[in-house]
């Protein structure tokens, strides 16, 4: 394994569900990381703000978010982690992903879905970890709520060096 990783925190405004304005706004940020990061993490739901307006806003896994992510990517040398709405076998997902440089992408569907927001209303939970190898590091993917789930991303046999969460708070 590597001994270093450099990982980069994007975190800023999101334009509540105006995937347009995000996806010229986060491409900036990103090209001003290019050269200095390794993995830029983006916020959950990073495209519409954490929305329960599943049905106007999913997208499929081939959908003009994911092929954005995909060619910041490669353009800008780097993985890119964040979570989109998802939409797959007529259900929606809070889906996370893991984007290299080389097009490979891995996906994570959230497990813990909140409640109190009604997430569960509309989104379909995850059944399993995700556990990805990327610059020799073993990285477990998870969104926001499941960090409030220890025991689902305990590190049994020392499986992951990283845990990622990304968050929309």
């Amino acid at each position: 394994m590597r001994n270093d990783i450099r990982i980069s925190l994007v975190q800023s405004p999101i334009a509540w569900e105006d995937k347009a304005a995000n996806w010229e706004a986060y491409e900036k940020r990103l090209a001003s990381l290019k050269g200095t990061t390794d993995i830029a993490l983006l916020p959950e739901m990073f495209t519409t703000g954490f929305s329960m307006e599943a049905e106007k806003l999913a997208e499929t896994n081939d959908g003009e978010t994911l092929r954005r992510v995909k060619a910041w990517a490669s353009d800008f040398g780097m993985a890119i982690a964040g979570s989109f709405i998802a939409t797959e076998g007529g259900k929606y997902f809070n889906r996370g992903f893991l984007a290299e440089p080389s097009g490979r992408i891995t996906f994570y569907d959230k497990r813990h879905l909140f409640r109190m927001a009604g997430e569960g209303q509309v989104y379909t939970p995850g059944k399993e970890p995700c556990i990805v190898s990327y610059l020799e590091w073993n990285i477990c993917l998870q969104i926001c709520y499941d960090l409030r789930f220890p025991v689902w991303s305990r590190n049994r046999g020392k499986t992951y060096d990283l845990l990622i969460y990304m968050a929309n708070w």
